[in-house]
């Protein structure tokens, strides 16, 4: 068994599950937006489904981690949506299962807590929030990273598929050029559509975070 170490583990689930007509279709879908993203980011344990409608994944930091669960909301196909808990603690290796090595720890009960509560969260008033954090340990950390979370989720749930596809784009270091292309539409109006949905806010935010890598653990 591998001695503990500090992680972040990420549960994620899909919003609505049972609203989509054709569960074997979503899945199929979902993994492979989830396999763009296992391609693009550095991960202890990629993004893979488990369970029922139901994905896992864990990272070596939060920032990381943060980066990953924007990347996979984003890529998500048009009319899906998911659910991200994280959570800050130790992970241990104590097994193997059918689908690789069995995990258990701090940071997989805090991804539990939040997924848990940014459900919760989706069903109030704060309906527009779809990810969460949590520490084993808490601290003020979990105060301004969710802080930071609802502003980004705000953005991200108003957007149209359009706006999504544009932000995502920008993130992955498409010009405006060439996404004003893909879309069928001039330069011009790619500015105004980032400048609009507040992709740009986000971006600026995604910019901040990564000068903060390693900070939060």
């Amino acid at each position: 068994m591998d001695a503990p170490a500090n992680a972040v583990a990420v549960i994620v689930d899909v919003s609505k599950s049972r609203a989509h007509a054709d569960r074997r279709e979503l899945q199929r879908q979902i993994e492979a937006a989830f396999g763009r993203v296992n391609d693009l980011v550095t991960a202890n344990q990629p993004l893979q489904p488990t369970v029922g409608d139901e994905f896992q994944a864990a990272y070596a930091d939060l920032t990381t981690a943060l980066s990953a669960t924007l990347l996979a909301r984003l890529s998500l196909p048009e009319g899906v949506d998911c659910r991200f808990g994280l959570g800050l603690g130790e992970l241990a290796t104590i097994g193997t299962g059918v689908a690789g090595a069995l995990q258990d720890g701090s940071a997989w009960w805090a991804a539990r807590r939040a997924i848990d509560e940014a459900r919760r969260h989706e069903y109030s008033k704060l309906g527009f929030v779809r990810t969460w954090f949590r520490a084993a340990e808490p601290s003020s950390t979990e105060a301004l990273v969710n802080a930071y979370l609802l502003g980004r989720d705000q953005i991200v749930t108003a957007m149209n598929p359009r706006a999504r596809r544009l932000l995502l784009g920008q993130l992955l270091g498409e010009t405006q050029g060439v996404l004003a292309q893909q879309e069928g539409i001039t330069q011009s109006a790619v500015s105004q559509n980032l400048a609009r949905s507040g992709a740009n806010a986000v971006i600026a935010g995604e910019a901040l975070l990564l000068e903060t890598s390693g900070v939060f653990g």
